[in-house]
């Protein structure tokens, strides 16, 4: 989902409240001021260890500020919350919920620093009222008392027991080195969503999600663990989001000679970004590859050596299935895999046999062959009974690599990339841009580049060996029988 990072964008280091209205952080500065609930810039009058905070609701969560009392900004904030990325009603409740205005509290004594809320005082008012006019209409005064006792603690305590089920679905953060972390991640994605909101394009939107995922992976860490021992983890989702910012940069400001939206073509998709392969392996020392060189990297995957009599066919199938994520912000929408674990026995049989036979047929050393390319030699699937369930291959397949039973390549290929693997090699896909009423035509030609990025990805991933296809295959069906 993200290019490779070259020359990030420099984003500002800190948040300031309210930023986009200055007008509201003055006002809410002003309440508190003349509410008298601020003495210095970290205590309030109402509870010396807990400071008045100012909530400030975002698309991703919330930000909760201190109030100095010299009038200056404060540095960073006190508390964050994070939203999930696909957030239900419930948690953006409870976020409303945590990002609630601080409750007055009523001192119960000068010396003392036990106090109620404002609220539940109001209550024990009411509620003595209201016993003296059940007990007027006949109610037992030893029900009546009770219950008038009872509803100001309830009030009292009620709002923290749902604090504690609203930080349930909340990740909230506090500390001053994990809130200046976070704020940085928070910064770069508040420029994800203001791009989104200008852009109707749906690589600035899935980086918008990618980005709320980092976010979340990010604050779980931060609960459980402090920054020194979560450092390595953080700084990955950190470069992660440099990476979605800058690849969202280059997005809405494309270089001199980009097509204009609104012509029969625009510029090519960038193609594939998120290698991630799956396998336990040995290494081994490079080998040359059928593919075009793939960029420089230091070091090689770990892999392990295939039996020279299981690789039958040096062709590999492509295919796209619904997204995991076998690691934080990776997520995985097209598979890679040898050929030859299509005859591997967990995968469905003869099925699985019947469409290698059909891949390896007529095909060139190394070659990769999207399943939508078997599709199209199949009268558009109209045949695909005659081979196999194409289906239960595919989820077989997929299940025996999430189990490591064999090698795979796992891709998170962007929108456009991953529709042109799913249409034939004549077909075009279509991208409306909804913002300005033009729209983009990617046809064979965008679909070749795809391929031959995913051609890179492989000869980088194969530099040590081949990819392992399983263990204990089937014997391949005879070609001269293919049907």
């Amino acid at each position: 989902m993200t290019d490779p990072l070259r020359t990030p964008p420099q984003a500002p280091a800190r948040l300031r409240p309210f930023a986009d209205n200055p007008a509201r952080w003055d006002a809410e500065r002003s309440c508190a001021l003349q509410g008298v609930r601020i003495a210095d810039g970290t205590g309030s009058a109402g509870a010396a260890d807990e400071p008045y905070l100012v909530h400030e609701r975002t698309g991703w969560g919330w930000l909760a500020w201190t109030v100095p009392a010299d009038g200056s900004l404060p540095e960073q904030p006190h508390r964050i919350g994070v939203l999930p990325r696909s957030a239900t009603w419930a948690e953006r409740l409870a976020a409303r919920w945590l990002a609630r205005r601080p409750a007055g509290r009523m001192a119960l004594h000068a010396t003392s620093r036990g106090s109620l809320r404002y609220s539940a005082v109001g209550v024990a008012v009411i509620g003595c009222f209201a016993a003296v006019a059940a007990i007027a209409r006949g109610v037992p005064f030893g029900i009546a008392v009770p219950v008038a006792l009872l509803a100001p603690l309830l009030a009292d305590h009620l709002p923290d027991r749902l604090d504690m089920r609203a930080r349930r679905r909340v990740r909230v953060i506090q500390g001053a080195a994990a809130t200046e972390y976070l704020q940085r991640l928070t910064v770069l994605h508040t420029g994800l969503l203001r791009a989104a909101a200008g852009s109707g394009r749906y690589e600035v939107r899935r980086s918008v999600e990618v980005g709320q995922q980092l976010l979340w992976d990010a604050a779980g860490l931060l609960q459980t663990r402090d920054t020194r021992a979560a450092s390595a983890d953080l700084i990955a989702r950190e470069q992660l989001m440099l990476q979605l910012a800058h690849q969202v940069a280059r997005i809405l400001t494309p270089a001199a000679g980009d097509n204009i939206p609104g012509g029969n073509h625009a510029a090519a998709p960038v193609p594939v970004v998120v290698p991630y392969l799956t396998g336990t392996r040995t290494t081994t020392p490079p080998l040359p590859r059928h593919a075009p060189t793939p960029p420089p990297q230091k070091g090689t995957f770990p892999m392990a050596q295939p039996d020279p009599g299981q690789a039958v066919f040096n062709v590999y199938l492509l295919f796209a299935h619904e997204p995991y994520y076998p690691a934080a912000a990776r997520e995985i929408n097209t598979t890679v895999v040898p050929a030859a674990s299509l005859l591997h026995p967990r995968v469905r049989q003869p099925d699985g046999a019947r469409i290698h036979d059909r891949l390896v047929h007529g095909r060139r050393q190394g070659e990769i062959v999207p399943l939508s390319t078997l599709t199209h030699g199949l009268d558009g699937g109209a045949r695909w009974r005659e081979v196999g369930d194409w289906e239960a291959v595919t989820e077989d397949l997929l299940r025996l690599v999430r189990d490591r039973d064999c090698d795979a390549l796992g891709l998170g290929l962007p929108g456009i990339s991953r529709a042109l693997m799913c249409t034939g090699p004549h077909s075009e896909v279509r991208a409306v841009g909804p913002t300005v009423g033009g729209y983009w035509v990617y046809g064979p030609t965008d679909r070749i580049e795809v391929l031959a990025e995913v051609g890179r990805q492989l000869a980088w991933a194969e530099a040590g060996s081949s990819l392992w296809p399983g263990d204990n295959l089937l014997p391949p069906i005879n070609s001269a029988d293919a049907s």
